[in-house]
């Protein structure tokens, strides 16, 4: 029964293993089960200057004219340079400025902060005024390379700020600005027209297409074009094909059998593994019904081979694909006509892949699940033996202990008749 119970569970996991497979194929129809999820775009540009991405449930192909005249800038400016910007001393006082709404604050510094990076902190320490200060070396070798440069967070000519009042006294060092540069907006010409934006990114220009500026080259136009990435799509498809043929040659190993074939460990001729076959085969050969007529699978060149597994012929998907993207999408994912949503390739395979892994009624579970269960029947039958054998081992060792008894005890009786007798031989061991 153990050895029974070995080759059912051989089998079990042949089953899962299969199982996992089919797995792989409902994975590939899940990411690939719609017209949006199958489709990619392909972005071609002047990636010095413009970085782009576009939403492919959006965006659509266009060639667009572009030009990069100026980037968005932030407000900033730069202090007056100090020997040393933890012992400079600018003195007592407060640091008075107005942001781009008009609002005004004040930060007190006293003593204890009369430096260059405590004075820094006093005003990144407040995350809702919009300014940040940074204490840097400028670089420049002279006694004094240590500034503050103060620059508001947002681009554009909307965020342009008055700069900081500085109000000091008792001071070693004088604290001024002595550099300031002004917000503006970027400006970029789209099909020769020019934009202003407020910031170097751009999400509104085209439908789906967010623009990010990285560089400014006045009079120079690139292109930007947008179109059907033909070759993701066909990856994608290979990669659906590719997960079918790992079904398909499971089916293919477990009925490559001969006379050294051990069935009774294998999936070979299984009844269940024809069936599976015939659903796979009959998807892929399914009259698919399009805006253009009835079509199939195999008119995308998508072929079965002699040796039983499908190959796709690139050069034919990757025309078709070309040619008429529209058409190859309906074949694979359906579309919504008067009647409602009809089904494509995609969308038949899908069903396959549950009436196969569906629980515990689909083909595969319902086979998994009869193994267990005769795993279990056997677990059973063990046990019921297991029990039994132990049962009949207490009951010889009790007639075991019972029979010691009774030779004791005659063995007693024999000692006193030979006493009796005076000392005959004992007659229990004359009988023994």
């Amino acid at each position: 029964m153990e050895t029974r119970k070995e080759k059912i569970g051989d089998k079990k996991a042949l089953v899962g293993e299969l199982i996992q497979l089919m797995e792989g194929v409902r994975g590939n129809v899940l990411k690939n089960g719609n017209a949006r999820s199958l489709r990619e775009l392909k972005v071609e540009t002047n990636e010095e200057i413009l970085g782009v991405n576009a939403d492919k449930n959006i965006a659509q192909p266009g060639t667009y004219q572009i030009e990069v005249t100026q980037l968005a800038q932030k407000s900033s400016a730069m202090s007056s340079g100090f020997e040393n910007p933890d012992e400079s001393y600018v003195g007592v006082g407060f640091i008075q400025y107005f942001l781009p709404d008009g609002e005004s604050k004040e930060i007190y510094v006293d003593s204890d902060n009369s430096n260059l990076n405590a004075i820094a902190k006093l005003i990144n320490k407040d995350s809702e005024n919009g300014l940040r200060a940074s204490v840097v070396n400028d670089g420049s070798g002279s006694d004094s390379p240590w500034r503050i440069i103060l620059s508001l967070e947002e681009t554009g000519d909307e965020k342009r700020a008055e700069f900081p009042y500085f109000y000091f006294v008792d001071g070693e060092n004088d604290l001024y600005l002595e550099f300031e540069r002004e917000a503006h907006d970027a400006k970029v010409k789209l099909d020769g027209f020019e934009i202003e934006l407020p910031e170097n990114k751009a999400s509104e220009l085209i439908p789906g297409v967010t623009l990010d500026l990285k560089k400014a080259k006045p009079g120079e136009e690139f292109t930007l074009k947008i179109s059907e990435d033909t070759q993701a799509i066909t990856a994608k498809v290979e990669g659906l094909v590719d997960s079918i043929n790992g079904v398909l040659g499971f089916i293919k190993q477990q009925n490559n059998m001969d006379e050294t074939t051990d069935t009774s460990r294998t999936l070979g001729g299984d009844i269940m593994l024809q069936s599976l076959e015939g659903r796979l085969r009959s998807t892929v050969f399914k009259d698919i019904k399009t805006e253009f007529g009835f079509k199939r699978f195999s008119d995308l060149g998508i072929k079965f081979q002699r040796d039983g597994l499908l190959k796709v012929e690139t050069e034919v998907l990757n025309n078709a694909l070309s040619k008429d993207y529209k058409l190859v999408t309906q074949v694979l994912t359906g579309h919504y006509g008067e009647e409602g949503k009809t089904k494509g390739f995609i969308d038949h395979l899908g069903d396959t892949v549950k009436a196969s892994l569906q629980f515990p009624n689909g083909l595969l579970q319902s086979r998994k699940n009869s193994l267990q269960s005769n795993i279990d029947q056997i677990d059973r039958r063990i046990s019921n033996k297991e029990r039994m054998i132990e049962q009949k081992e207490k009951n010889l060792k009790d007639k075991f202990a019972r029979l010691e008894g009774t030779i004791s005890r005659m063995k007693s009786q024999g000692s006193g008749i030979a006493a009796l007798g005076g000392g005959g031989p004992n007659p229990v061991t004359q009988l023994g």
